[in-house]
């Protein structure tokens, strides 16, 4: 019977020496690498806390960096596989970004209300140059468009809000991995705008161009104010309400007109 079971197995191993040749000389040029974006978190928890939910909650991060005094980076997840830390979200006609994003999560509270508004809290210096060494290394392994940091409020702007008004987005646009308007350029258009403000239908237009999932509704119904918010928090966070205005429209021409 042994006899019998060897017989069978030599036999089933030189079927598969004679099966089809796996031939690799000819890749395709059309092609790119599956990571297309780098979306920035704060986990609203302490470190613990977030170790747990990241590794043994519903949801999971590429990477997690801590709020100790040397900003330790923990890798949670492979970056050839997904983590579930986007939900449902868009950007630049992309949905679902888990798949096509790595996620990093950085601990920190998000905000508390008081009776004197909301306050925020910022991210250490070490947190800051922890995630600046982290995101070029990401971003030059995976050739990621320097556009394509965005924050979680960024994909979904209609449920998010990290990673809040006090991340330092100009930082990081300085440090090269970031996307920042041209200051001048900036103030310049700002006053061309200040004589009229373009229509709904415009800021629509130019936020979906940007990569805002943006209704093109011609209105400002209540999504588009909440999109507009998102964009303000990420490049002008010193006023995000959802106003259009004179200064929103121009960051957002010169930003379109230099990606």
């Amino acid at each position: 019977m042994k006899f019998c079971s060897l017989i069978l197995s030599l036999l089933v191993l030189a079927g598969c020496a004679s099966g089809p040749r796996l031939d690799t000389r000819h890749p395709s040029v059309n092609q790119d690498n599956r990571i297309q974006f780098v979306v920035v978190h704060y986990t609203s928890a302490s470190l613990e806390r977030s170790l747990a939910l990241l590794t043994h909650g519903e949801v999971s991060a590429h990477y997690l960096i801590g709020d100790d005094e040397r900003a330790t980076i923990y890798k949670l997840v492979d970056e050839n596989r997904r983590a579930w830390h986007a939900g449902e979200s868009e950007w630049d006609g992309r949905t679902w970004l888990n798949s096509s994003s790595i996620g990093i999560e950085i601990v920190n509270p998000g905000f508390i209300d008081t009776p004197n508004g909301r306050l925020w809290y910022p991210y250490s210096e070490a947190q800051v140059q922890a995630l600046i060494v982290l995101l070029k290394d990401i971003t030059q392994r995976n050739a990621i468009n320097p556009r394509n940091i965005i924050g979680h409020s960024d994909i979904a702007p209609l449920r998010k809000l990290d990673p809040g008004p006090l991340f330092p987005w100009k930082r990081l646009a300085e440090a090269g991995v970031g996307f920042w308007p041209d200051e001048q350029a900036v103030a310049h258009q700002q006053a061309i705008f200040a004589a009229q403000l373009p229509s709904a239908s415009w800021f629509q237009t130019e936020l979906a161009r940007l990569g805002y999932p943006t209704p093109q509704t011609g209105e400002w119904d209540v999504a588009t104010h909440h999109v507009l918010a998102a964009f303000q928090m990420h490049y002008r966070p010193s006023r995000f309400d959802g106003t259009p205005d004179a200064q929103s429209a121009a960051i957002l021409q010169v930003l379109n007109q230099t990606k």
